[in-house]
């Protein structure tokens, strides 16, 4: 019949249409680069290579000298394929932990490492992404930065195998390292200590608490950030005055003020606050701006 058979040639010229604009299942092989980062949009989902990653140093990283030292034995043995732990790095926002990720990279690229990055929102993609990163060149750092779960979002299961070593474990040459301003990744609330109990004298708690508790605890490496005290903060801000502008002349005195002013004003003694100082106060000092 006519009829059907234009009918069934515009339903297939539909679906054809509609393939292109649902992304691929079938993740486009890994490319080079040091660091990489897995989109999704209309077109698939793949990685994309990040051509200009951050080249942040270890030796700029102040006033967090156990985190440093902690991290980088870790990504040594991940390095060397010995046994190592998944991390998780918690704490306010600004105190280093994204950066430190980052500065391994720098540190440690020339002996293959290399950093995947992917977003809270696209771990239901991780058994493809592990099975693309699994034959490719190097050895990964998983990547997930600011990892937390608002209540009731579940996308947090994706991650829980992986992390626990299951049977759909992580391939041997990716590691995840995650950041969060939470310890325990969830929001945790008063009616979850509510519902604990006591037993026989031991404290029992809630099914809620124990269930946002096993994320976290999946990560053998957990790793806390602290805000900097004053004089910490200042040393950092003369670090990074000195690599801005190494031969700048100011009042020590000066700049003191201006720079406990600006962590007043911005509500953040942090190191990212300093590095924001620091570019601040070199550019207007070469501006000649006061």
């Amino acid at each position: 019949m006519p009829e059907l058979d234009q009918l069934l040639a515009r339903t297939h010229a539909l679906l054809d249409r509609l393939e292109k604009l649902v992304p691929s299942r079938s993740p486009a092989g890994v490319p080079p680069g040091p660091a990489l980062r897995w989109h999704v949009d209309r077109t698939g989902r793949r990685f994309g290579t990040v051509t200009a990653p951050a080249g942040m140093r270890m030796a700029d990283l102040q006033c967090i000298d156990r985190q440093k030292a902690l991290l980088d034995r870790n990504t040594r043995q991940f390095l060397s394929g010995l046994p190592a732990n998944h991390a998780l790095l918690w704490g306010p926002r600004g105190t280093g932990k994204s950066s430190l990720i980052r500065a391994l990279l720098t540190e440690y690229h020339d002996r293959g490492l290399r950093l995947a990055e992917v977003a809270r929102s696209d771990l239901g993609d991780l058994p493809e992404i592990c099975a693309a990163l699994a034959t490719a060149a190097g050895r990964f750092l998983l990547f997930c930065d600011d990892l937390s779960f608002s209540a009731g979002d579940d996308s947090y299961r994706a991650l829980k195998p992986l992390v626990d070593g299951s049977v759909s474990s992580l391939p041997e040459n990716v590691l995840i390292y995650a950041t969060s301003n939470r310890r325990h990744l969830l929001p945790e609330h008063m009616q979850d200590n509510l519902d604990s109990r006591i037993e026989d004298g031991e404290l029992h708690a809630s099914e809620a608490i124990e269930d946002k508790l096993s994320l976290s605890e999946r990560f053998g490496l957990r790793i806390g950030f602290h805000p900097f005290t004053q004089d910490q903060f200042l040393q950092t801000v003369f670090h990074w005055l000195r690599q801005l502008d190494p031969g700048a002349a100011a009042d020590p005195e000066e700049i003191r003020g201006a720079a406990l002013q600006w962590a007043l004003e911005h509500g953040s003694r942090s190191g990212r606050s300093a590095w924001q100082f620091a570019r601040d106060w070199t550019g207007r000092a070469r501006l000649g701006d006061s």
